[in-house]
């Protein structure tokens, strides 16, 4: 299973001059346009753009709410998976259990009961 890293922007605000767009349009999709394109040529994956709640100080004591539009991108991370015959990538992934030297994992030492505790 891969394991992705995100990279959240805020959205443009204001378009970009370029050869072509004229209108306000054209230039807001010319500055969506660039950021796409250089994180694309390092690997990072559009995945979608979310408008979210953001609370702001307004003035000394208040606080009022505005929203952001931020892009989101991903990118897959290499994972590290040991090379043991039998063991598939998936079964690499999950989290290893880790023991204490002398520590048995739990479910598996014998229960010792009154009876035997006191006879040993």
């Amino acid at each position: 299973m891969p394991k992705y890293e995100y990279r959240v922007l805020p959205a443009p605000k204001r378009g970009i001059k370029a050869n072509g767009a004229k209108t306000t349009e054209e230039r807001f999709a010319q500055a969506l346009q660039v950021i796409m394109n250089e994180l694309g040529a390092d690997g990072w994956e559009y995945v979608r753009s979310d408008m979210l709640p953001c609370e702001e100080r307004q003035g000394l004591t208040g606080k009022t709410t505005t929203y952001q539009t931020m892009l989101v991108f991903r990118h897959t991370t290499e994972v590290a998976a040991a090379v043991t015959p039998g063991v598939t990538q998936e079964q690499a992934a999950l989290p290893a259990l880790v023991l204490r030297a002398g520590e048995e994992p739990l479910g598996t030492a014998p229960r010792l009961g009154p009876a035997v505790a006191a006879a040993e």
